[in-house]
C-alpha cells in the first residue's frame, strides 16, 4: 500500500509510485481539473459561437433605420454632426455609427463575432497578467491555461446571454455600441496600463498615462452609464494604490487613473454640453430632487438586483473562478525558494531572502498552513511599523478584498438614477445598459472564486485527502458546466426569433424594393419585433413615428404604412 510517512526531523519519503514533478499533489489531480475545465471551455465556446455567428442574420430594427439612411445620405461626419447638434451628443457614438453602417449593414453583422473575440481575449490576457503578477503561489511557467479559457469563456456567455436583454447586448449595433463596447475598450485599457508598467520603460508608461487620457475623453462622449461606472472605480484604484499604502512603489498607477477620470470628465462635459443633449433634456424636464424620487431609486435599484440575483447562471462565474483556483493549488508553490509558502496577500514577506544555506522550500506532502501563518506573523509585524506612514497593506488589503461590491452597488444605482432621469419609470428595466457594471461584477465574483479555490485546495488537494477532492472537483465543476448549461434555452430562443425574423424581413424588403423600383411612393410594412425594440408604425401618430419616417428614408420612399 501506498503510504506517505514523515519523520520527526520532518523528512518526507514520497508515495511509491508517486510523480517526480516536485508537487505534493499527484500528476491526477491537474488532468481532471484541465478535463473539468476543457467541458466548461467547450460548452460556453459553443454558445459563443452561436451567438457570433447569429450577427449574419441580424437585420434592421428600431435605431438601425435611422443610423442606416443618416450613414448612407451624410457620411461619418455627417452624421457625427448630427447626434452632436441635434440628437444627444454622442460624438464618439455617432462617429463608431457612421463607420459601423456605412456599408449598409455588413458591420452590424459582424459586430457580434468581433466583440466576442475580443472580449474572450481580453479577459484571458487580463486573468494571466493577475497570475503573473501573483506568480509566488504557482510555479514559473504552469499558470493553467485551460482553466484560463474557460473562465474567460464562462464570464463572456455570461454577459451576453444571461442577462434579459441579450439581443440588444450582443446583435443590436447601437445598444452594444453604447453599452457593450465602452466595457471591451475599458478592459483593454487596463490591459495596456499593466503591460506598460510591467515594461518598466518610461516612455511606454508615458504613452500609457497619454492613452488613458484620450480613451477617457472618448468614452466620456460614447457612454454615460460606463462613464460613471468607470469613474468611480477609477477614482478608488487611484486612491488605494498612493505610494503611501504601500501598495505601490510609484505613482503611476494614481497617475494613470487620474488621466483617465480627466478624460472622462471633459468627455462627458462635452457630451451634457452639446447642442443635442440640451435638446433632449428638454424632452424630458428634469424633475426636482426630493425623498420621494431618491425613495422610488432605491426602489428601482432593488427591483434591478432582485432580477439579477434570480438569474442563478451567474453563480457560474465564482464556479469557474474556484476551478482556477484549485487548478493554481494543483500546480503546488514554487520550489526555487522565491516564494514557497507565501501569502497571496499583498502583506506577504515580499522583498526579502532567507538566510544562506536555508532551504525555503516546503517538503513535498506538507501543508503550507504553518509557513503560511509564519509569514503572516512576520507580515503583521511589519505592518504594525508601517502603520505610522499608512494604512499597513494587510489592512489595506482586507479593504481591498471587501471593497468591490458596495463599490459595484454604488454604480448601479448611479446608473439606475440616470436611467429614471432620462427615461423615466421604466428606466430600469433597460437591460443592455446593465453591461456596464455586470462585467466588473463577474470579474469581482470570479476573483473571489479563485481566492477561496486557492484556499480550499491548500488544505484539502493533499494525496491522504481523496474524498475532499472528489467532492471539490464534482461540486465546483457540476456549478459551472450547470451555468453554462442553463445559457442553452435562451441562446436557443434567441437563434430561432433571429433567425426567422431574418427570412420574413429578407422577404417582405425584397418587394418594397420592387415596388419602389416600379415607382411607388408609399409601400406597406408589417412590423417585425424582436429584443423588446421599437418597430416602424408603432406610434399613434406619423408624425411622432421617427421608426417609421427613418424606415421611409431607408428605403427611397416618401411613406409606408400598415398592409
Amino acid at each position: 500500500m501506498s503510504r506517505t510517512t514523515i519523520s520527526e526531523r520532518g523528512e518526507v519519503r514520497r508515495p511509491e509510485g508517486g510523480d517526480e514533478t516536485g508537487t505534493a499533489y499527484g500528476g491526477r489531480l491537474p488532468r481532471v481539473l484541465r478535463g473539468v475545465a476543457l467541458v466548461v471551455a467547450v460548452c460556453a465556446g459553443a454558445l459563443l459561437s452561436v451567438g457570433a455567428f447569429l450577427g449574419l442574420y441580424v437585420r434592421p430594427t428600431s435605431d438601425d433605420w435611422c443610423a442606416l439612411w443618416k450613414a448612407r445620405d451624410m457620411g461619418v461626419l455627417g452624421i457625427t454632426a448630427d447626434f452632436y447638434l441635434t440628437q444627444n451628443g454622442r460624438v464618439t457614438n455617432a462617429f463608431l455609427t457612421g463607420l459601423l453602417y456605412s456599408d449598409d449593414m455588413r458591420g452590424p453583422k459582424l459586430l457580434p463575432a468581433f466583440l466576442v473575440v475580443v472580449l474572450g481575449a481580453g479577459l484571458f490576457l487580463l486573468a494571466g497578467a493577475a497570475l503573473r503578477a501573483l506568480r509566488p503561489v504557482t510555479r514559473a511557467g504552469e499558470e493553467p491555461v485551460v482553466p484560463l479559457v474557460a473562465a474567460a469563456a464562462l464570464l463572456s456567455a455570461l454577459l451576453f446571454f444571461a442577462g434579459t436583454r441579450s439581443y440588444q447586448v450582443l446583435l443590436w449595433a447601437p445598444a452594444t455600441i453604447s453599452h457593450t463596447l465602452p466595457s471591451v475598450i475599458g478592459l483593454w485599457a487596463v490591459l495596456g496600463c499593466v503591460r506598460a508598467a510591467r515594461c518598466g520603460v518610461r516612455w511606454a508608461k508615458t504613452a500609457a498615462v497619454t492613452s488613458a487620457l484620450l480613451v477617457g475623453a472618448a468614452i466620456g462622449m460614447l457612454s454615460e452609464p460606463f462613464t460613471l461606472v468607470a469613474g468611480l472605480f477609477a477614482v478608488t484604484v487611484g486612491v488605494v494604490c498612493l505610494p503611501r499604502f504601500g501598495w505601490a512603489r510609484d505613482r503611476y498607477v494614481s497617475t494613470w487613473c487620474a488621466a483617465a477620470c480627466l478624460g472622462l470628465l471633459c468627455g462627458l462635459a462635452l457630451l451634457s454640453t452639446s447642442p443635442g443633449a440640451r435638446w433632449r433634456r428638454a424632452q424630458r424636464p428634469q424633475e426636482p430632487l426630493s425623498a420621494e424620487r431618491i425613495g422610488e431609486t432605491f426602489h428601482d435599484w432593488w427591483r434591478l438586483w432582485q432580477t439579477i440575483g434570480g438569474q442563478w447562471a451567474y453563480l457560474g462565474a465564482v464556479a469557474v473562478g474556484a476551478l482556477l483556483g484549485l487548478a493554481l493549488a494543483a500546480a503546488g508553490p514554487r520550489q526555487d525558494g522565491g516564494g514557497a509558502g507565501r501569502d497571496m496577500s499583498p502583506g506577504g514577506d515580499r522583498g526579502t531572502s532567507p538566510p544562506a544555506g536555508r532551504d525555503t522550500s516546503p517538503p513535498a506532502g506538507h501543508d503550507l498552513t504553518p509557513l503560511v501563518d509564519r509569514d503572516i506573523h512576520r507580515s503583521d509585524t511589519r505592518d504594525a511599523r508601517r502603520s505610522a506612514r499608512g494604512l499597513p497593506p494587510r489592512a489595506l488589503f482586507r479593504v481591498v478584498v471587501l471593497l468591490p461590491l458596495p463599490l459595484i452597488a454604488l454604480a448601479s444605482l448611479a446608473v439606475v438614477f440616470g436611467l429614471r432621469s432620462g427615461y423615466g419609470v421604466v428606466g430600469w428595466t433597460y437591460g443592455r445598459t446593465w453591461t456596464s457594471f455586470l462585467l466588473p461584477l463577474l470579474l469581482v465574483l470570479c476573483a473571489y472564486g479563485a481566492w477561496g479555490g486557492h484556499l480550499v485546495g491548500r488544505r484539502l488537494l493533499v494525496p491522504w485527502r481523496p474524498a475532499a477532492r472528489a467532492a471539490a472537483l464534482v461540486g465546483i465543476g457540476a456549478v459551472a458546466l450547470g451555468s453554462a448549461v442553463a445559457l442553452v434555452q435562451p441562446v436557443y430562443e434567441l437563434s430561432t426569433s433571429t433567425v426567422v425574423r431574418a427570412v420574413a424581413w429578407d422577404r417582405q424588403t425584397a418587394r418594397i424594393r420592387d415596388e419602389a423600383a416600379a415607382g411607388a411612393r408609399e409601400v406597406t410594412y408589417r412590423p417585425l419585433l424582436i429584443g423588446g425594440l421599437s418597430e416602424p408604425l408603432f406610434a399613434s401618430t406619423y408624425q411622432r413615428d421617427w421608426a417609421a419616417q427613418c424606415a421611409a428614408r431607408y428605403y427611397r420612399v416618401d411613406r409606408i404604412h400598415r398592409p
